[in-house]
């Protein structure tokens, strides 16, 4: 019997425990679209991700919130990098992932001899999206650092963020891309870079686009190579790339972390002299078919969350202006 009562206040008391550990790390997870009113109210769905704990602290005063900002890849919807953006949620981050394509966009389509392939007019928008974005966030969330970013991208996404670093490297705290083909790096060593590349057969990076190694040492750029697909760098992807992924980026957040002064790589592989050399380009970028843009709103539309709303008056008070 009193074995019974200890066995019972033991789990008792690990429970109480649990449930004021998962408080303390519980995540809000919410889905809010924006409208740009200068974009002829181009809808700006973002799917934010944050500690509970954290918001209370920020709103106290007693911190202010680092933003990560995740761009996905062409036609993916912003909610398939959970893997990613738990990770910066968990870290204190407020996180937040745009959706840059909307189904009535029209389709990526490969321009031979056009600078990006063709890319820039979706590059821009996508930079536009996130200006605007954290323009609109800034609303919700106001205690937070919007002024010195972490920005990830995975493929397009990841030209994107490699874009908006290009244009404005004083906002840019860290930049982490996922297989981004188009964009070259940013050379400037204002920031440290990291960049996890797949070994794919189909979506091969162009000439010129990855630095040297002896750039990547003197710039603080990482490069890690992987064996994995190009579409593993995703939540559908691959859990051993995703566990990989996962674990260099925890090494890569708890030096950048803590430590904003010299501006090295982290110990990880670096490409050989020679540029990788580019491969076929598909027209399109091959896209499951749940993912097709004619199903990916559908898909958005039905995502289940916490918390999901509008922010229509948001339409009126935040526009992108010019920075």
């Amino acid at each position: 019997m009193k074995r019974g009562i200890t066995v019972l206040l033991s789990l008792s008391a690990l429970l109480v425990v649990a449930y004021f550990t998962a408080s303390k790390w519980a995540i809000r997870h919410e889905v809010i679209t924006f409208h740009d009113a200068q974009r002829n109210n181009r809808a700006v769905p973002v799917y934010i991700a944050v500690r509970r704990d954290k918001v209370i602290q920020a709103d106290a005063g007693m911190i202010r919130l680092p933003v990560a900002v995740l761009n996905p890849g062409n036609t993916v919807p912003f909610t398939q990098y959970s893997f990613l953006q738990n990770v910066f949620a968990a870290r204190g981050y407020l996180a937040i992932s745009i959706q840059n394509q909307l189904p009535t966009d029209p389709p990526m389509v490969t321009k031979v001899g056009q600078l990006y392939v063709g890319r820039l007019p979706l590059i821009e928008q996508g930079v536009a999206n996130i200006k605007f974005a954290l323009k609109s966030v800034r609303k919700v969330e106001p205690n937070a650092d919007y002024d010195h970013l972490t920005v990830i991208g995975h493929s397009l996404g990841g030209d994107v963020a490699m874009y908006f670093a290009k244009e404005y490297p004083k906002r840019i705290r860290t930049l982490i891309t996922l297989d981004n083909l188009r964009v070259p790096f940013v050379t400037t060593g204002k920031f440290k870079t990291l960049s996890f590349r797949s070994h794919d057969p189909v979506f091969k990076t162009d000439p010129g686009v990855i630095p040297s190694a002896a750039i990547c040492k003197k710039d603080g750029i990482t490069i890690v190579k992987t064996d994995f697909q190009h579409n593993d760098m995703r939540d559908t992807g691959a859990e051993e790339a995703k566990e990989k992924i996962r674990n260099v980026l925890e090494k890569f957040l708890s030096k950048t972390d803590t430590d904003d002064t010299d501006i090295v790589p982290i110990e990880a592989s670096v490409p050989e002299e020679e540029v990788l050399a580019p491969g076929p380009v598909p027209m399109y970028v091959p896209v499951p078919k749940e993912y097709e843009p004619s199903r990916m709103w559908k898909l958005i539309s039905h995502w289940h969350f916490p918390k999901a709303r509008t922010a229509p008056d948001t339409s009126k008070v935040v526009a992108a202006g010019k920075d």
